[in-house]
């Protein structure tokens, strides 16, 4: 039976990386983004893309309503849509700190939500897959407060439904990946990137795909025993 992914954020990056993938490890694909820049809807049999503001519970139950209407379950989510907005405390504008919640952390939530009745009873263990950071644990990196605190509760929210749903086969786990390279560089100085990657013990970021095979790993059989983690992927950075 074809696995049905929903995957969030899907025109970043990211999210085009860990649609090739599980596109590669035979799902079917439905990706979720605010909008689709030309080039970015992925021309592959068994890709969909769906056009919605996840930060907008209303718009959520349409988009996970049509998904049920059509593929009657999902088996895999992925939400993986986030920006990092670079204002630094304590003058980050209040409208600015409520974005950054919204994209990062409502959007887990309502897509969680709104995928997990979809789950319910399906046949083999689901997977809900929360891409998180690196930064909402080193705090010597250059990560702002606000788009830490949204990575953290994401991973809050990761470990309660993996505690909630154990015995209903719902598997639940964050990847937070320190740099890795994706359009979101271009928030960045000059200066501050080439200082973090440099801080990098390979001294290289990391890549999209490298990222998407975790993803690819958990999403498969491997991850039916694990849930409830936090996967850090920094290369060893931060190993004390």
């Amino acid at each position: 039976m074809t696995k049905i992914a929903v995957v969030t954020g899907a025109a970043g990056g990211m999210g085009q990386a860990i649609c090739r993938r599980l596109l590669d490890d035979g799902c079917s694909v439905i990706g979720l983004d605010i909008s689709w820049p030309d080039g970015t809807v992925l021309e592959a049999t068994g890709f969909r893309g769906v056009t919605g503001d996840l930060s907008d519970a209303g718009a959520v139950k349409t988009i996970f309503d049509g998904i049920a209407a059509q593929e009657g379950r999902i088996d895999v989510l992925v939400n993986n849509a986030g920006t990092c907005f670079m204002s630094d405390f304590p003058d980050i504008p209040a409208e600015e700190f409520r974005r950054q919640m919204a994209v990062n952390f409502d959007s887990c939530f309502h897509c969680c939500q709104a995928a997990i009745p979809l789950m319910r009873g399906g046949d083999g263990v689901r997977k809900i897959i929360n891409i998180s950071s690196n930064g909402a644990y080193n705090f010597d990196v250059f990560d702002p407060p606000h788009y830490r605190a949204s990575k953290a509760a994401m991973d809050t929210l990761t470990k309660d439904l993996a505690r909630r749903y154990a015995a209903e086969k719902i598997a639940v786990n964050s990847i937070a990946p320190a740099m890795t390279e994706t359009p979101l560089f271009n928030v960045l100085t000059e200066e501050t990137l080439a200082r973090a990657i440099a801080a990098m013990p390979h001294g290289t970021a990391m890549q999209p795909e490298q990222i998407a095979g975790w993803v690819g790993f958990l999403a498969g059989q491997g991850g039916d025993v694990c849930s409830g983690n936090v996967i850090v992927l920094n290369q060893g950075r931060d190993v004390r």
